[in-house]
C-alpha cells in the first residue's frame, strides 16, 4: 500500500507528465494523418503546375499524327495510349475535323478531377486557326488568311487518368500527347497524310514549293513567310507569301488555299 501511494504521489493523475504520455499517441496519429495529407496533395496537380501547363502549352503549335474527330468526346488518351475504339466510333459518327499532317493549335486547356482536356483549333469555328491572324502595317490592317470561310472544325483530346490527375510537367504532358500530336516536327507536317501526292512529299523534304500545294504543305516545306501581301488582280483576290530578301526572294502566290504560281528571284 505504501509503495502504491508513493507511486501515485510521484505520478499524480493530473500531472503534466501523465497528460503528456496520454497525448503522445494522439500527436503521433495527427502527424501521420498530416503527413499523409501532404503526400496526397503532392500526388495531385498543384496550382503552380496548372499555371505552368497553361503557359507552356496554350498557343503551342503541333502536327496531327492521325485523323481527329469533330465530336466533343474527341480522342480519349491515357498514359498507356489511345482508345482506338472510341476514336474510330467518333470519326464514323461525326466525321473528320483535322486531317493527319495538319498543323493544330492548342487553344484552350481545362482541368477536371481525372483528366486534362485540350481544345484544338478553337472548336467549331468554321475557319482555320491562321485565318484569325491579322498583320498591321502603318494604319492599314490585313488579314493573313483568305476572307472566305474554309470548312474546318476543331477537335478535343481528353488526357485521362485512372485516379486524379498527377502532378505532371509540360515535357511529361507533351510525351503523353505525342501519340496524337508531333511537337518536335522532326518530319514536315503533311508527310503524315496519306492523301498527299508523292511529288509533294519529296518537294517538302527538299524545302521546295510546287504549284498545287495547299497552305499546310507550304508551311511544312518553308515555314512561315517573312511577309504576306493580299491583292486583287482581274477581280480575283490572291495572297503572296514572300520568303527572303533581295536579291534572293521566293514568292508563292495562293488563290484561296492552293498555290497557283511560284516565282524565284
Amino acid at each position: 500500500m505504501v509503495a502504491g501511494k508513493e507511486h501515485r504521489e510521484r505520478c499524480p493523475r493530473g500531472s503534466a507528465g501523465h497528460a503528456a504520455r496520454r497525448l503522445v499517441p494522439a500527436a503521433l496519429v495527427l502527424a501521420i494523418v498530416s503527413g499523409a495529407g501532404v503526400l496526397l496533395a503532392e500526388e495531385g496537380l498543384t496550382r503552380e503546375s496548372r499555371i505552368a501547363l497553361i503557359r507552356g502549352l496554350v498557343r503551342e503549335i503541333a502536327v496531327a499524327k492521325m485523323a481527329l474527330p469533330r465530336s466533343k468526346e474527341g480522342v480519349i488518351l491515357t498514359p498507356g495510349g489511345i482508345d482506338k475504339e472510341k476514336t474510330e466510333a467518333a470519326l464514323r459518327a461525326e466525321g473528320e475535323a483535322i486531317k493527319p499532317g495538319s498543323p493544330v493549335e492548342i487553344t484552350k486547356i481545362s482541368f477536371k478531377s481525372k483528366e486534362i482536356v485540350f481544345q484544338l483549333n478553337g472548336g467549331r469555328t468554321g475557319r482555320k486557326w491562321y485565318q484569325n491572324i491579322e498583320i498591321s502595317g502603318g494604319v492599314a490592317t490585313r488579314r493573313v488568311g483568305p476572307a472566305k470561310n474554309v470548312a474546318t472544325y476543331g477537335s478535343v483530346i481528353h488526357l485521362t487518368f485512372r485516379k486524379k490527375v498527377p502532378n505532371v510537367s509540360v515535357p511529361e504532358v507533351k510525351q503523353m500527347l505525342s501519340a496524337v500530336l508531333d511537337f518536335e516536327r522532326h518530319s514536315p507536317t503533311v508527310l503524315y497524310s496519306p492523301t498527299v501526292p508523292p511529288q509533294f512529299k519529296e518537294a517538302i523534304k527538299n524545302h521546295q514549293v510546287l504549284v498545287g500545294m495547299d497552305r499546310d504543305a507550304v508551311l511544312s516545306s518553308r515555314g512561315q513567310p517573312d511577309r504576306k501581301v493580299r491583292e486583287t488582280r482581274e477581280g480575283v483576290e490572291y495572297e503572296d507569301w514572300i520568303y527572303g530578301l533581295p536579291p534572293h526572294v521566293l514568292m508563292v502566290t495562293l488563290d484561296g488555299d492552293q498555290v497557283v504560281t511560284v516565282r524565284q528571284y
